[in-house]
């Protein structure tokens, strides 16, 4: 009989914690894309931007970034980007601060630093945080064959534990002798959001 009434009681708990992630899984599709097209040129950090019922606040440090054309601004458009990108307001290191309204186990956007005619390319660095808590981090060069000249790649983070703040990181310049700079350009951000929840003990 006790257990009986141990397993009556879970029962409205299972509804609700059911009812929390269908009403979770209305906010956005597993997977959202952030082109950032509908967003008009010149739009200054901090900027937020809802696709998919999915919201992404954007911030920078240092002189930040706004929604810019890539072919206007670096007069190039490297390998994947089309439409408008985010693209740093100056010629200085400032990293890329995302953070969502909802927590995330998967994320990405393509990356392109500032490498000129260059043998070797930078390395650019995403670090994942639940709130002020490190979850992981992953970083990404450009695979593509030199000379280098703003080379992408794709810069993804995956995690079992979820995340909901994100910072992209110029990490280490080219090796070597070369024209380049601390600055970066990105474009098409993926996230998705966490589905580890059913593993922490719903069963």
């Amino acid at each position: 009989m006790p257990s009986n009434r141990r397993r009556f009681r879970s029962r409205p708990m299972r509804a609700a914690l059911l009812a929390t992630l269908l009403a979770a899984s209305t906010v956005a599709p597993a997977q959202v894309l952030f082109d950032f097209d509908s967003t008009p040129i010149g739009t200054p950090f901090p900027l937020d931007i809802t696709q998919s019922g999915l919201t992404a606040h954007l911030s920078a440090t240092g002189n930040g970034y706004s929604i810019q054309d890539p072919l206007s601004t670096i007069l190039l458009l490297p390998t994947g980007f089309s439409g408008h990108a985010l693209v740093p307001s100056s010629v200085f290191l400032s990293d890329l601060l995302v953070s969502f309204d909802v927590p995330l186990g998967d994320f990405s956007i393509l990356v392109a630093p500032q490498v000129l005619a260059c043998d070797t390319t930078a390395t650019l660095r995403v670090t994942g945080y639940l709130g002020t808590t490190f979850v992981a981090s992953a970083t990404s060069t450009a695979t593509t064959d030199p000379p280098y000249m703003w080379p992408s790649s794709t810069l993804a983070l995956t995690s079992l534990q979820p995340f909901d703040h994100l910072v992209v990181h110029y990490d280490s310049a080219p090796a070597g002798g070369c024209d380049y700079g601390v600055i970066f350009v990105a474009d098409n951000m993926t996230a998705a959001l966490a589905d580890s929840i059913f593993a922490n003990g719903f069963e």
